[in-house]
């Protein structure tokens, strides 16, 4: 059974920091790139980093570049992202996410910044 279950959420003041997990568990971990998206109510899913397997090269979205860094632990079957400098706007439910030829999802965490 694959499952993702992210932990780290909650509130926080306008420039402070956050670090959310990953555990992930039920596949073969080092096939799968990594991913964290966010989702705000009535909107879309949205994209925010991503790390591949093998050589751990990342990716952002370009409204968290240079502050949120992607990690993985091949050995603990985890995702970080460690989340610097927030702001009201990243308020959101961030999701989990393992894409090779399936994908799975987690079933996300709050972070509520306040300003």
């Amino acid at each position: 059974q694959v499952t993702l279950v992210e932990s780290g959420g909650g509130l926080v003041q306008t420039g402070g920091s956050l670090r959310l997990s990953c555990a992930a568990s039920g596949f073969t971990f080092s096939r799968y790139v990594m991913s964290w998206y966010r989702q705000n109510p009535g909107k879309e899913r949205v994209f925010v980093a991503a790390i591949t397997a093998p050589g751990g090269m990342s990716n952002y979205a370009d409204f968290v570049k240079g502050r949120f860094t992607i990690s993985r632990d091949s050995a603990k079957n985890m995702v970080y992202l460690q989340m610097n400098s927030l702001k009201p706007e990243d308020t959101a439910v961030y999701f989990c996410n393992a894409v090779s030829l399936h994908s799975y999802w987690g079933q996300g965490t709050q972070v509520t910044v306040s300003s």
